[in-house]
């Protein structure tokens, strides 16, 4: 697939899914309530916002001005990584959850380095846009199984969530 086609439709993809989220969240206004949970919630949309933007300005500079992608990447990528760390330092005692935010946490380092540091993707085979890319379907995989651990437990924490 030309890597253009791919952060098009992923893009497109990431932000149908903060629509679908918010959907979701207007379902639950007790959600926004307790200011913990407000806080997860937001995270979650910045699971799905923040890799969007990211695919929109990968199709902007694309291969011929990676400068552009290149910026953005790290920037949204320190946006990212210090939200969850922050959401990883208030996490309650769900292993599940702590384990997910520090991997997206992780993620988010990895694309800030990769786009600092363009060259560490040769070895693996792929340009820096395809291993960016590959690291970005991670971090929506990381934050689509935060929104079924809590559409599983119905918002509330995993203690008191039914088995899943």
């Amino acid at each position: 697939m030309d890597v253009s086609t791919f952060y098009a439709l992923f893009s497109a993809t990431c932000f149908t899914l903060v629509g679908l989220w918010w959907n979701v969240v207007q379902s639950h206004t007790d959600w926004m309530r307790e200011p913990a949970q407000r806080r997860v919630v937001g995270g979650i949309y910045l699971s799905f916002l923040l890799p969007a933007l990211m695919g929109l300005f990968a199709q902007v500079g694309g291969a011929q001005q990676p400068q552009v992608w290149r910026v953005a990447f790290i920037v949204l990528a320190v946006v990212g990584c210090g939200c969850t760390l922050r959401l990883l330092a208030r996490a309650r005692g769900d292993r599940f959850v702590t384990r997910q935010q520090a991997g997206a946490a992780l993620m988010y380092a990895l694309i800030a380095v990769v786009g600092a540091f363009p060259e560490l993707a040769r070895p693996l085979g792929l340009t820096p846009i395809q291993a960016e890319a590959v690291m970005l379907i991670v971090l929506v995989v990381l934050g689509h199984a935060l929104v079924w651990r809590f559409m599983a437990g119905e918002g509330r924490p995993a203690e008191d969530a039914p088995a899943a």
